[in-house]
C-alpha cells in the first residue's frame, strides 16, 4: 500500500511537472525571433504536429511538442493553410489561435469609385502588391470580357471599385481577375444581361459602362446621378457633343500628361476621348464606375435637362435652355471669385 502511495504520489508530481512545464512553454512569449520579420507558409494539408514543426523552425514558438499538444487538445479547431506575419514575440496559444481563425497576412486595398485603371495600378505598385506597368498590362487582357464586351479595348470601366485583400502571393493578373469577377456579380444583380438593344438609348453594354463612367467622374452624389445620366442621354439624342471635362482628363492621361483641373487650352487636346471636339461617346470608359451610376446609366431619370454645371454646395445646376446654362455658370464664377477674394488678402484689398 505505502508503495502504491508513493507510486500514486510520484504520478501526481510527474504530472504537476508536465503541466507546469507546458504552461511555461505555451504562455511566455518566445524571445527567439529572427532581427527581421518572420513570414510563414502553411501549405494546404500540413498535419498538426508538421505546422508546429514549420513554426519552430522560423523561431515563432518555443516548443514543437507544446504547441502540438494544444494543437491536439483543441482538435475541433482546424489549423489554416496560408502565409502569416510575426513582427513581434507572442506566445504559443496566440500563435495557434491566429492559425486556427486563419489571420493570413494580406495587403487590403481599397479602390474608390471613379478610379482610373492608372489610378489603380499606382496604388497596387505604391503597396506592393504588382508592379504599375504589369497591371496595366494585365488591364489590356479583354479576354475576360470578350462575352460581355467583345468591342473593349482595354479593361478599363470593369475594374469594379471595392475593397480586396490580395496575400504578397498576389500577381497582377489574379489582382485582374478578382475585380473583373466583381463587376460580374453586380452586374448579374443589376439585371443587366440581356441583348444590347434592350439598353437605354440601344447602347452596347460597353458603351453603357462608358456612360456611366461619364456619370461617376460627373458627379459625388448618387441621387444626382439619374438625373446626370439623363441630360447625357438627351444630348446623345439630339447630336450634341457631351462636353465632359473628365473625358478630356482622360485624354491628357492617355497622353501621358494628366491634369487634375481642366484649363480651356486643354479643351483642344486631339483625342477620340475629346468630347468637346467630338460628338458621341468617346471610345471606352474614361474610370471605373460604381454601382450607383451603373444603375444611372441603366434607368436615367426622364428629363428635358440639356445642361448641368457645378455649384457650390458639391452638387450640380441643371438647366434646359443655353441661356439659362450661361446665368448658372456666370452665377458659379461669381461664387467662386467671391470665395477666391475672402481667402486670399491680397484680391481683398484690391477690391477696396
Amino acid at each position: 500500500m505505502k508503495r502504491l502511495g508513493f507510486l500514486a504520489l510520484l504520478l501526481i508530481a510527474s504530472l504537476g511537472g508536465g503541466a507546469s512545464w507546458l504552461d511555461s512553454q505555451l504562455s511566455r512569449p518566445y524571445r527567439g525571433h529572427r532581427p527581421e520579420k518572420v513570414f510563414v507558409d502553411i501549405p494546404h494539408g500540413t498535419s498538426r504536429w508538421g505546422v508546429a514543426e514549420i513554426l519552430r523552425r522560423n523561431d515563432v514558438i518555443r516548443s514543437r511538442l507544446a504547441f502540438a499538444l494544444f494543437s491536439d487538445w483543441h482538435f475541433r479547431k482546424r489549423l489554416q493553410a496560408g502565409e502569416y506575419f510575426f513582427d513581434h514575440p507572442v506566445n504559443s496559444r496566440e500563435v495557434f489561435w491566429k492559425v486556427a481563425r486563419g489571420q493570413i497576412y494580406v495587403h487590403t486595398v481599397t479602390v474608390p469609385e471613379g478610379w482610373t485603371m492608372f489610378d489603380i495600378a499606382a496604388e497596387l505598385d505604391r503597396q506592393g502588391v504588382c508592379k504599375r506597368e504589369d497591371f496595366l498590362a494585365a488591364a489590356h487582357d479583354t479576354s475576360l470580357i470578350a462575352d460581355l464586351a467583345p468591342q473593349a479595348t482595354s479593361l478599363e470601366g470593369f475594374l469594379f471599385p471595392s475593397t480586396y485583400e490580395f496575400t504578397r502571393r498576389a500577381t497582377c493578373d489574379s489582382a485582374v481577375k478578382r475585380m473583373i469577377q466583381n463587376f460580374r456579380a453586380v452586374w448579374e444583380t443589376l439585371g443587366a444581361e440581356g441583348a444590347p438593344q434592350q439598353f437605354p438609348g440601344n447602347l452596347a453594354l460597353v458603351q453603357l459602362v462608358t456612360l456611366a463612367s461619364l456619370v461617376e467622374r460627373e458627379t459625388p452624389k448618387a441621387e444626382e446621378r439619374p438625373l446626370v445620366a439623363g441630360v447625357f442621354y438627351n444630348r446623345l439624342r439630339l447630336g450634341d457633343p457631351l462636353q465632359c471635362d473628365p473625358t478630356v482628363q482622360y485624354a491628357m492621361e492617355l497622353a501621358g500628361h494628366p491634369e487634375k483641373n481642366v484649363h480651356a487650352v486643354d479643351l483642344r487636346v486631339d483625342s477620340p476621348y475629346n468630347t468637346y471636339e467630338h460628338r458621341g461617346l468617346p471610345p471606352g470608359p474614361i474610370a471605373n464606375p460604381g454601382e450607383a451610376s451603373l444603375r444611372a446609366a441603366l434607368a436615367p431619370t426622364t428629363t428635358d435637362y440639356l445642361y448641368f454645371v457645378a455649384n457650390d454646395e458639391g452638387g450640380h445646376a441643371f438647366s434646359r435652355t443655353l441661356a439659362e446654362h450661361n446665368r448658372n455658370v456666370a452665377r458659379l464664377r461669381k461664387l467662386l471669385a467671391r470665395d477666391t477674394a475672402v481667402v486670399d488678402p491680397a484680391s481683398k484689398k484690391a477690391q477696396h
